[in-house]
């Protein structure tokens, strides 16, 4: 009831077209207690009846005989069955033979494939455009059942519980700088990478050397950026401006407009960003920073670029599979002034995996949670004080 699932699932079954009614409700009278509702829902197809229930699975309703999964046989690359089930990006579990398996990294907005490994099913979330022709494919809403992570009682919850409220600028930073550098060195602890997904701004606001402090701790295990924070990274370094503006003055440069672009023909001309850091001509910034660390990078690119840069990826379908080869084993996310990346990488995110989202545009914050993260906790703060602050939490000069 504190979360406000139960009338989430009502509006959704209206919306849908379809009807509900509350059979039994038992409401916990401490904090600690839950709440239990059993709710039938009908609809006047069956096929209707099946996305209503894929629908109220995204906020964790069950079935209360979920059956046993039906599957069926894509039809063409590309192309799942007409009735496929669409996921959530929750914890997520198919019964089939009789057996509850797990699907392995769970993402919204694509399909679950069955097939076989060492004489054993195993299921996989597949986007639309990777499913080929005769894939084993989920249909259905039934033999699915999904598990939403665990909620803190009210007046319990762990040091990001606050975060989670509505985004606002009046919350304590140092104290919120303090709980995320907490919260990466429990990951690092237990042997889980730190995703970082970074814009522009990082150079712009003068936060790169803090930045490149972070990558040398050992606090950015892969980062996601698209073709503007390298190359205004790698113009900050080779010309010290970014967008042709002098970071140690602030004022624009003579020709400092040109700046960007000749960045990208000098790394272009030594054939990428590593090779680039090989040679010589790249010696510092925070790209330098993840070549020389031994970091892995996926810049995904788009219709704006200048260049781009070689590193780049213009497919963005390729791009998307390069971001999802990096992400077993993240164990927190954290986003910094990028409202597109920010967004593409909460959509092939688990809702288990902690996500912290860090602009000092609010909009940036909402529209992430909107669109399907809902574990996304905002700081709406300037972007270099707030990297400035984390590099003195973990990696004090």
């Amino acid at each position: 009831m504190d979360t406000g699932i139960l009338a989430r699932i009502m509006d959704d079954v209206l919306e849908y077209g379809g009807d509900y009614r509350i059979e039994r409700l038992d409401l916990g009278r401490q904090h600690e207690d839950e709440s239990r509702a059993l709710v039938e829902i009908s609809a006047d197809e069956s096929e209707l009846l099946d996305r209503i229930l894929m629908r109220v699975q995204v906020h964790g309703a069950n079935a209360v005989d979920p059956g046993t999964a039906t599957t069926r046989s894509a039809p063409a690359d590309g192309v799942f069955p007409d009735d496929f089930y669409s996921t959530t990006n929750l914890e997520t579990l198919v019964r089939l033979d009789r057996e509850w398996l797990r699907v392995r990294q769970p993402e919204m907005d694509c399909g679950l494939v069955v097939t076989e490994e060492d004489g054993r099913p195993v299921v996989d979330t597949v986007p639309v455009s990777d499913v080929r022709a005769g894939d084993t494919v989920v249909c259905g809403a039934h033999g699915v059942r999904v598990e939403l992570p665990p909620v803190a009682p009210r007046g319990e919850e762990d040091d990001f519980g606050f975060m989670s409220s509505a985004v606002s600028s009046e919350k304590p930073q140092a104290l919120l700088v303090r709980q995320i550098a907490e919260r990466m060195r429990e990951v690092k602890a237990a042997g889980q990478k730190v995703l970082w997904v970074g814009g522009p701004a990082v150079v712009h606001t003068g936060a790169s050397p803090a930045m490149v402090r972070l990558v040398r701790a050992g606090y950015v295990d892969v980062l996601f950026a698209g073709n503007a924070l390298a190359t205004h990274d790698i113009e900050s370094s080779l010309f010290g401006t970014s967008l042709g503006v002098d970071l140690a003055k602030g004022s624009g440069v003579p020709h400092g407009h040109e700046h960007h672009i000749r960045a990208i023909n000098t790394i272009r001309r030594e054939g990428s960003i590593a090779a680039a850091v090989t040679s010589g001509v790249l010696t510092g910034g925070v790209m330098h920073a993840m070549v020389q660390a031994g970091k892995p990078f996926v810049l995904v690119g788009s219709v704006r670029d200048d260049g781009p840069l070689p590193d780049v990826y213009t497919d963005v379908i390729e791009g998307q599979r390069a971001m999802r080869a990096e992400l077993p084993n993240v164990g927190f996310a954290i986003m910094v002034a990028t409202m597109l990346h920010s967004i593409a990488t909460g959509n092939i995110l688990p809702a288990s995996i902690p996500l912290v989202s860090v602009d000092i545009n609010p909009a940036t914050v909402t529209k992430l949670a909107d669109r399907g993260s809902a574990q996304a906790m905002g700081i709406i703060t300037d972007i270099g004080l707030f990297l400035e602050q984390l590099a003195r939490e973990l990696a004090p000069e």
